[in-house]
């Protein structure tokens, strides 16, 4: 069982930066895909950035230049950098984690874009 705790969020002006963290509670060594996903009042959860196991990246075309997917296996954590906000990114951000032993979601951290 792998349990995930995400961290980062807040209030950000429209232009601004965040940089959320996803932190595993095992080892995230052979995760074949961590991901950030984000679900905006009313609407679907939808993918924001991949890394996989052979560094692979993919971003969703309404982040690409701004936001980048990072992680750190020595401390078993995922990054979203995210800058140049804008109020449309608000949404609560999930980080999700797939493993053969399973498929894994943190309960998510809230970002608000807003002046």
């Amino acid at each position: 069982q792998v349990q995930l705790v995400e961290s980062g969020g807040g209030l950000v002006q429209p232009g601004g930066s965040l940089r959320l963290s996803c932190a595993a509670s095992g080892s995230i060594f052979r995760a074949r895909a961590m991901a950030w996903y984000r679900q905006a009042p009313g609407k679907q959860r939808d993918l924001v950035a991949i890394i996989t196991s052979g560094s692979i990246i993919h971003y969703a075309d309404s982040v690409k230049g701004r936001f980048t997917i990072s992680r750190d296996n020595a401390k078993n954590t995922v990054y979203l950098q995210m800058n140049s906000l804008k109020p449309e990114d608000t949404a609560v951000y999930y980080c999700n984690v797939d493993m053969i032993v399973g498929n894994y979601w943190g309960q998510g951290t809230q970002v608000t874009v807003s002046s």
